[in-house]
């Protein structure tokens, strides 16, 4: 483990996801020499996303891992480097910032938070001791395991329509399980998930428990009724999560301005309430979530960071 730098950080950008890398790229191009901690999911969302259509640039589109590697190695070349690690507390007191991670911390004269958000779980016990046997929250990692079974995605936004579309690939059937009739999914997400033969919706359901912890992997969800209370087992060999996000900013509470989901709040473009921290990507934006606007404002924030610290120089 390495030992505490005495050094002080021009930049130390959290997280290193599209927002991150892209704050990372324009930081290391003026000459910064920028510090990214890659966080509790290094990538980000990015990392964990099938073929990505939208991003500009790729008319064939592009695996999102392998946009995140391009990324990452485009902004190490003008000089960026990297730690692993998560930041475990933060002190925001004075300039510079202190920064600390397991074993190690770090001074820093600006910040850049672009730590992302991570997906929900259902708080059940027995998720909990099934995750990584029949439970995921990333269908990209995961859905090879399951080809030829039966599997639900439990969600009813766009992640769980992506997910369960994707993994029509390997399964024999997905059921879609969502809590009300209506769905937040975007109209072309959703019709694209009803006219796949493999799919199936079941409406309005919750999940109240994954069948068999005891055995170590999943045989079967119980579902609920949310109306009638009716309770039945449905025989499923894998689980998949697409139930949202939550902003990792937990380390921040009561430092920064946060709305009461925990996104953080942002002034002035992607300045927060404490002069030369900075805000970036999904952990400030709840409402598109797409990786354009995440690297979007994370160009912003390098660029107000830039001008910040040669304000104050």
């Amino acid at each position: 483990m390495n030992p505490p730098s005495p050094e002080i950080e021009n930049i130390v950008i959290i997280g290193s996801g599209c927002a991150g890398l892209t704050a990372a790229i324009y930081c290391a191009r003026a000459d910064l020499n920028p510090l990214v901690i890659d966080g509790h999911e290094p990538g980000g969302q990015l990392s964990l996303t099938t073929t990505v259509e939208n991003f500009p640039g790729f008319p064939e589109g592009v695996l999102g891992p392998e946009l995140i590697e391009r990324m990452r190695k485009q902004a190490e070349r003008f000089g960026a480097r990297y730690v692993d690690g998560a930041v475990r507390a933060v002190d925001l007191s004075q300039r510079p910032f202190t920064l600390t991670l397991e074993g190690r911390s770090f001074r820093t004269r600006a910040l850049v938070v672009a730590a992302g958000a991570s997906a929900r779980m259902l708080g059940l016990p027995s998720e909990r001791k099934l995750l990584g046997h029949g439970v995921s929250s990333c269908a990209t990692c995961d859905g090879y395991f399951f080809r030829d079974r039966e599997i639900v995605v439990v969600g009813g936004g766009d992640s769980a329509m992506e997910e369960a579309t994707f993994l029509t690939k390997f399964a024999t059937r997905v059921t879609i399980v969502h809590r009300r009739n209506e769905f937040r999914a975007s109209k072309i997400m959703l019709e694209r998930a009803r006219e796949n033969p493999k799919i199936r919706f079941l409406t309005p359901f919750v999940v109240e428990d994954v069948l068999d912890p005891e055995k170590g992997l999943v045989e079967a969800v119980r579902l609920r009724h949310t109306g009638t209370g009716e309770t039945k087992d449905l025989a499923v060999e894998g689980v998949f999560l697409g139930i949202g996000h939550e902003p990792n900013t937990r380390v921040f509470r009561g430092l920064l301005d946060m709305d009461e989901a925990g996104y953080l709040k942002t002034y002035n473009r992607t300045h927060t309430n404490i002069e030369g921290v900075f805000a970036a990507g999904d952990v400030a934006d709840h409402v598109y979530r797409q990786a354009v606007t995440a690297a979007g404002t994370g160009c912003m924030a390098a660029l107000d960071a830039e001008k910040f610290l040669t304000e104050h120089a």
